[in-house]
């Protein structure tokens, strides 16, 4: 209830400031994912609804791209760039929630992903448009920080990372359609990896997917004996040679930066797994 509304009152005024009603629109569609998520962590809502809601508010959002804005560089038409996108973009919102199982975690990547984006954005060319919606992000999870880093005293629940997901979501997109594709995959890397690899380890073993669990590599981690601050350390030293391989991306590398990426989650997934010892999946 803290983080949320402050990052999203950020960027409605600079969108108002600016008059973007692009930023407007995401803003206020943050806002409503907070609301139905703080019902959920409340309450506790069926998945259906939920998973609804999201994906309305991804599908408005991708209006507000234009019929030249092409997240996947031409390589798909315009029906299945938008199909592809919309379906990266909701499962980014889920994975973020999932993500978020240890103090620390998800407000160190938040952090990275604002710092990284608006790198990005500078290095490429891009303008400043999208600049200060990203900074934004990255220091309203350093505030949070303060209170979350392990021992945490606060935590996000839904409310935070859900609407999080989401407007990092959007940024990563606007990047993607502004011909900043490898970038846009590589500074989400670990969390894209982790999430995924878990998922189909669940479908594979029958498992209820929207149901909590403790399988994903940094869970493993801790139940593994180490402590939430390691585990956490660990990943943000990963995010950080995440945003330098997406800064190369942007500088004329992609190839290169997307194997250097790539090196990178896989040391990164490799080192929790042997911080799990013997707990397999």
């Amino acid at each position: 209830m803290a983080v949320t509304p402050a990052a999203a009152l950020v960027w409605i005024g600079v969108a108002v400031w600016g008059g973007n009603a692009a930023f407007l629109t995401l803003a206020t569609l943050a806002l409503g994912l907070m609301g139905l998520s703080w019902l959920d962590d409340r309450y506790g809502l069926p998945p259906l609804p939920r998973f609804a809601a999201h994906a309305l508010a991804v599908a408005i959002g991708l209006l507000l791209l234009g019929s030249d804005q092409l997240v996947f560089q031409g390589m798909l038409p315009l029906w299945a760039d938008r199909l592809l996108a919309g379906l990266g973009w909701l499962w980014f919102v889920n994975l973020y929630n999932f993500m978020d199982g240890i103090d620390g975690i998800t407000g160190t990547e938040t952090a990275c992903l604002g710092l990284g984006i608006a790198g990005v954005t500078l290095i490429a060319g891009l303008g400043l448009a999208s600049l200060p919606f990203a900074a934004a992000l990255a220091a309203a999870a350093m505030g949070f920080l303060v209170w979350n880093w392990p021992p945490a005293r606060i935590f996000l629940g839904d409310c935070g990372s859900i609407p999080l997901g989401y407007l990092l979501g959007a940024l990563l997109v606007g990047l993607a359609a502004q011909g900043e594709l490898a970038a846009a995959l590589i500074l989400p890397g670990y969390y894209l990896a982790d999430a995924t690899i878990t998922l189909l380890w669940r479908l594979v073993d029958g498992e209820r997917i929207w149901q909590p669990h403790r399988r994903h590599f940094y869970q493993r981690a801790v139940r593994g004996g180490r402590s939430h601050a390691e585990v956490t350390v660990a990943i943000l030293t990963g995010n950080l040679a995440l945003i330098g391989w997406a800064v190369l991306a942007a500088a004329g590398s992609p190839v290169w930066a997307g194997a250097g990426a790539v090196l990178t989650v896989a040391a990164l997934l490799t080192l929790l797994s042997r911080w799990a010892g013997g707990i397999l999946r």
